[in-house]
């Protein structure tokens, strides 16, 4: 690592730590704690507002279990310190069985606003309108498209979008009908993009990106902007979509996900061969690239491991959580002096295949 960036990269960990402090004790203050935590902190062999003080010491909770986010009572996790504020609540995928849920207040907001920095405004223009092509219903993708085009002065079109339903149909082995929604969907879409010129810019997944370039010209429809992130996301495709799909368009590729918030990409480089690099929006979640066999161990830079992420707002405490990815650890860069991921993909150990319909 250059000097420079070593010392940005110290400076880096030190507000991580120094954040880990301010967000434990939030959630474990018995003022404005989060109720699952203060019951769980009953159970330590640690107190957490003395033990805690870095990002390292995060390992004495053990590895996050994602079966406490599902079901309910849901307020269990909204901290007595946001009682009184109007809370939302968010669900994953709902692909493996009762859907995770998160609750949220401001965070998919902080999230999309630190976001909006990184887009060009050359091709994120500010005052343009976006089409937000992508799944609605209980996931945040629709509030936070919608406040993204907000913060950069323009409206969002959504069109109606149910991944469950998709995942049903191809359960049921009924691809025509899959086939057939899809094709709803993209018309929705073709509708808004005739109807309203203001739309420069959109978001999409990738299948839905490249159903809807079937239809039509994106230079042509006058989109100079597209964000798009999903599961199918992988270096052919980018390589496709730089080079076939976009006519001159800005692609920001991202990985992002209810737990986490919103991950940024590297800004494009031909050295890296289209791989999709992502960092996290550190302090406020971090991602690690683990040894399977031994998650508490990262491993080195360049090799292959399971994603562990934690995640650290005063809305949502996660430490160690073990996601269903798998990826390249990638070195800090410039922009973004801490560790980040190259080709996030579902972890290959899974024998169980996982229907991610749309995405």
């Amino acid at each position: 690592m250059k000097t420079e960036l070593q010392t940005k990269n110290q400076a880096a960990h030190a507000g991580l730590d120094a954040w880990v402090r301010e967000v434990v004790e939030w959630h474990f203050n018995p003022e404005t704690g989060t109720p699952y935590w203060l019951e769980r902190a009953r159970t330590l062999d640690f107190d957490p507002r003395k033990d805690i003080q870095t990002y390292a010491d995060l390992d004495k909770f053990g590895f996050f279990e994602d079966e406490a986010l599902r079901g309910g009572p849901v307020r269990r996790w909204v901290p007595k310190g946001l009682g009184d504020k109007p809370i939302y609540v968010f669900e994953t995928g709902g692909s493996t069985g009762v859907p995770k849920s998160r609750i949220a207040h401001e965070d998919f907001r902080i999230d999309y606003s630190e976001f909006s920095e990184t887009l060009p405004d050359e091709f994120f223009p500010k005052g343009a309108d976006w089409l937000m092509l992508g799944p609605s219903g209980p996931r945040r993708l629709r509030l936070a498209i919608e406040h993204l085009a907000q913060v950069r002065g323009g409206i969002a079109f959504c069109v109606d979008l149910d991944p469950r339903w998709v995942i049903k149909l191809i359960k049921m082995g009924e691809m025509q009908m899959m086939e057939k929604y899809k094709a709803h969907v993209i018309d929705q879409a073709l509708t808004i993009l005739r109807a309203h010129d203001s739309v420069k810019c959109m978001f999409t997944t990738p299948k839905l990106l490249e159903a809807l370039c079937e239809k039509i010209s994106l230079k042509k429809a006058g989109i100079t902007g597209v964000f798009c992130g999903g599961t199918e996301m992988t270096p052919q495709f980018h390589r496709f979509a730089v080079e076939e799909l976009m006519e001159g368009a800005y692609f920001a590729a991202t990985y992002g996900n209810t737990l986490m918030g919103l991950a940024t990409h590297k800004p494009f480089d031909p050295a890296d061969n289209y791989a999709i690099i992502y960092y996290p929006p550190s302090p406020r979640a971090l991602i690690e690239v683990v040894d399977p066999d031994e998650p508490t161990k990262v491993v080195e830079y360049g090799q292959t491991g399971r994603v562990r992420l934690t995640t650290l707002t005063k809305e949502f405490f996660m430490p160690r959580f073990l996601e269903r990815d798998e990826c390249e650890r990638e070195p800090p860069c410039d922009l973004y002096p801490w560790d980040g991921v190259r080709n996030v993909r579902p972890f290959s150990r899974f024998q169980t295949s996982v229907v991610e319909g749309v995405y």
